[in-house]
């Protein structure tokens, strides 16, 4: 058996992670996940049976196929998943299982799949995680075979042997350490991150470094004319940040027509970077909207958007850069495309 077909617009993706029954479940939970399957790869036997694998003389490792649709979760963020929910330094087997069929390794099916799984391991050693060498093996897959219909969905048949399992594996418990790993990890680099990108300059600088209508539009609280500014019908994919720190402010996935003759978004793409404040200049109370680092003036929001939301956040083209989604990583703003490649048309 080699790959097995896919429906039209899905995809396929296998990982080896120790005991099937708990990656199976562990990617069966992900939003965008059709089906896992239990099954073994990598090894010389055809058609091997379980007990041959726990053998551990064929060769295969225990693994799961993961049937996926990329327009709802990208293979990034499956990888990122999977490097989660393994102990990737462990040559000898995963938790209390051990042996060969127990290794970890990625299977790519294409060499795009090679390239981001590689890609995604060498993130990985450089993030400094983990003391031990990174284990897992980055191999080509040839075949994979379903294993019996009893492991299919075990998680699901037999609960309370599962639960049993998984609880005296030491699984969960290796993963909660490493997510709080990850976590304070993730939270230094952002506060360093935005301490070193997103700072707003002096105002000398300042009158250098923007126009007029930049300047009054960020810094006096003014108003550009609607239907006479840059970005007011830009439909080409990206995001746009504050012209005066760079934050990452709004997506053009979130934009939409409004017929103001602004810019206008359904929602902030960093809730973060933005803040809002009452309004009551010009005889009325609006919601004013600025930058959290640089306190930008960037315009309004109003309650009456599309959906999903229902908002409008109505901004100035001259309070924004608008940098285009194949600028994004020489930009330095390499986080946010795997939102273009989930928003692909099939």
């Amino acid at each position: 058996m080699g790959v097995r077909p896919t429906p039209e617009k899905l995809e396929q993706a296998t990982f080896a992670g120790g005991c099937f029954w708990c990656l199976e479940a562990d990617f069966e939970k992900v939003p965008g996940v059709v089906e896992a399957t239990s099954g073994f790869t990598g090894g010389r036997t055809e058609n091997p049976t379980y007990e041959e694998v726990c053998t551990g003389t064929t060769g295969h490792l225990e693994a799961v196929q993961v049937l996926y649709d990329p327009k709802k979760v990208s293979y990034q963020e499956l990888l990122r998943i999977f490097w989660s929910h393994i102990d990737p330094t462990d040559p000898g087997g995963q938790f209390v299982d051990r042996g060969h069929q127990y290794k970890t390794a990625i299977f790519y099916h294409n060499e795009e799949q090679r390239r981001l799984a590689e890609q995604s391991k060498k993130e990985l050693e450089e993030r400094g995680i983990f003391e031990k060498p990174i284990a897992t093996e980055i191999r080509r897959l040839e075949r994979f075979y379903p294993a019996e219909d009893y492991h299919q969905d075990y998680y699901k048949k037999n609960p309370f042997h599962y639960q049993s399992y998984r609880a005296g594996s030491g699984r969960d418990q290796f993963f909660q350490s490493i997510q709080e790993k990850f976590q304070r990890q993730q939270y230094k680099q952002e506060t360093k991150r935005s301490e070193r990108k997103y700072r707003k300059p002096d105002q000398s600088t300042l009158r250098q470094k923007l126009t007029p209508l930049q300047y009054h539009v960020t810094q006096e609280d003014g108003t550009e004319p609607p239907f006479d500014n840059e970005y007011w019908d830009n439909k080409a994919e990206g995001i746009y940040v504050d012209v005066v720190s760079g934050e990452p402010l709004f997506s053009s996935l979130d934009k939409f027509d409004s017929g103001t003759g602004w810019p206008s978004f359904t929602r902030p793409l960093e809730p973060d970077n933005i803040v809002e404040r009452e309004d009551r200049r010009l005889f009325t109370v609006r919601v004013e909207v600025r930058s959290r680092h640089a306190d930008s003036h960037l315009g309004h929001v109003f309650p009456d958007g599309p959906p999903p939301t229902g908002l409008r956040y109505c901004i100035n083209s001259a309070a924004l850069r608008f940098i285009p989604k194949e600028d994004l990583e020489k930009e330095g703003y390499g986080e946010y495309l795997h939102l273009f490649d989930k928003a692909k048309d099939p």
